[in-house]
């Protein structure tokens, strides 16, 4: 079993100098303090960036979605977005990465002066850190695809916890994985307040029936990258494309199914809830908008495709 964020291991990794307040370290090397918000309490945002081609691909829409979210915790990252922008290319030209990298940009609220819960705690700036690591999403997933299993664990309001920050604390969502990964799957199906299906654990979910792609409203779920790219790729070539509220008897009764998330891109689903999806992997409009997804990505990186 494997979930969308398998990866290949790759050795040069163990040797990444890592980026820490400003500071390159060796990884073995790259500490925080145990009273750092991160480590206490999950506090910070956080985001996930790929490199292709010798280009951040996708970069206004994540940083967007950074600034967004350290405002609406009150957070000052204390890096204007080119700082951000600078600090990421130093990670890359320091470890000699041109391909192939997925980086993590995270932000914390920083030193505490004893571990509680207020910000008026904070004994300093935050805490930023990017790790750039060479990672490519395991090609076996992409073959086999993902099973998923409905967890009894909701997406929650924004008035509660809201799913569309990036935030360091993620453990409704390791609870959810652990219930699929008990049931025997690979990632958890997650539903909203009202019982209609929002998301996975850790990606958004798209089913297609009859030729026509269906995802959630989006009103509980993570406010991704690349869904969003999915869901402009479907307006942009005619694909038949609905946002809604759906219920699990929607998914069951559905032809094919993927995932998606910035570093699997486009990934297949096998099975949901223990039903076999009946078209073969991948399905023509999974298939048909990874390529368009792909050649996307490509154009982001100034790479001619046909």
């Amino acid at each position: 079993m494997a979930g969308s964020q398998d990866f290949q291991a790759d050795p040069r990794n163990a040797a990444v100098l890592v980026w820490l307040n400003g500071t390159l370290v060796p990884r073995d090397e790259a500490k925080v303090s145990i009273l750092d918000a991160g480590f206490v309490l999950g506090d910070g945002v956080w985001e996930g960036i790929r490199l292709h081609r010798g280009r951040l691909v996708f970069l206004d829409a994540h940083l967007d979605r950074l600034f967004e979210g350290a405002g609406a915790i009150d957070l000052d990252i204390g890096l204007s977005r080119q700082g951000v922008v600078d600090a990421l290319w130093s990670v890359l030209r320091a470890n000699g990465m041109e391909d192939g990298v997925h980086i993590r940009l995270m932000v914390t609220r920083g030193l505490k002066r004893t571990p509680n819960q207020d910000p008026r705690q904070s004994a300093g700036p935050a805490t930023v850190a990017i790790i750039a690591e060479w990672k490519l999403p395991s090609p076996e997933v992409q073959k086999t695809g993902l099973a998923l299993f409905t967890s009894t664990v909701r997406c929650s309001p924004a008035d509660m916890f809201d799913m569309r920050l990036n935030s360091h604390s993620r453990l409704n969502l390791i609870t959810a994985l652990i219930q699929a990964i008990k049931a025997g799957a690979d990632e958890a199906l997650m539903l909203d307040p009202q019982g209609f299906v929002s998301s996975c654990n850790a990606t958004n979910v798209f089913w297609v029936r009859g030729g026509q792609v269906f995802t959630s409203t989006g009103d509980y779920c993570f406010h991704g990258v690349t869904r969003a790219n999915v869901i402009a790729l479907c307006r942009a070539h005619a694909v038949p494309m609905t946002l809604g509220n759906f219920t699990l008897k929607d998914v069951y009764a559905a032809d094919e199914a993927f995932v998606t998330g910035t570093f699997g891109g486009l990934t297949p689903v096998r099975s949901v809830d223990g039903r076999v999806l009946p078209t073969v992997l991948p399905g023509p409009v999974t298939a048909r908008l990874r390529g368009l997804y792909e050649a996307l990505k490509d154009s982001e990186a100034g790479v001619m495709t046909a």
